[in-house]
């Protein structure tokens, strides 16, 4: 039984992990945390599951004179998601697509690089994918990951998420391999609503998060 509001974002990430139990030690599993706030959920679920853990970095490509309208998006490892339906909509040339992609793409690479400096990309072709976040709103940008990730071709994609409304889960389902969501309570509002502590998780505490994780992958291995 799940009880809201979670704590903060490492109670969310216990609960998660707690219900994906019948995942754990399946091989070739690997966390995929959204920065910033699912970094300290998806550590925990890593740590639940004996699964990798590392970032997917999205970034929305907005149009022009409406940033919060995507045309499309990119994430890590390369991969694009482009909204044919909004392109042709709006007659949007493709010299300003390819400028929005070279300013985001630079961008995507600057957080990338503070976050795991040299470490490369992980591999995903094959495995089974969680994308984690610290609950959703609309979706828009766990839709983009999915779409994304979709193209670097891993075994199943499944999103886990501690909070969501029911017509966004509903909506991911069509889209991903599983979602697996603790709550969807109504009116939802908006995610911080459901968490007693949600301070913004820093840059500083990601890199943290992760080096920790990656280091104990390392004595652990």
């Amino acid at each position: 039984m799940i009880h809201l509001p979670f704590r903060d974002r490492t109670e969310a990430g216990q609960a998660l992990g707690a219900a994906l139990q019948r995942y754990v030690n399946i091989p070739d599993t690997l966390v995929l945390a959204l920065p910033r706030g699912g970094v300290p959920v998806g550590a925990e679920v890593a740590r639940a599951l004996g699964a990798d853990l590392d970032i997917l970095v999205v970034r929305k490509l907005g149009t022009p004179g409406q940033r919060e309208l995507a045309m499309g998006a990119i994430a890590s490892g390369g991969a694009r998601v482009l909204n044919e339906g909004i392109i042709n909509a709006l007659r949007i040339p493709e010299s300003v697509i390819n400028d929005a992609i070279r300013r985001e793409t630079a961008e995507l690479r600057r957080r990338e690089e503070n976050y795991r400096g040299r470490r490369p990309s992980p591999e995903v072709r094959g495995k089974t994918v969680f994308l984690v976040d610290d609950g959703l709103a609309t979706g828009a940008t766990m839709r983009a990951a999915v779409a994304a990730l979709a193209q670097l071709q891993p075994a199943k994609k499944i999103v886990a998420i501690p909070v969501a409304p029911l017509e966004t889960v509903e909506i991911l389902r069509r889209e991903a391999d599983g979602v697996e969501c603790l709550a969807t309570p109504e009116p939802f509002m908006a995610v911080g609503r459901w968490y007693e502590d949600f301070p913004q998780t820093s840059d500083a505490e990601v890199r943290e998060l992760l080096a920790d994780f990656w280091k104990e992958g390392i004595e652990h291995g």
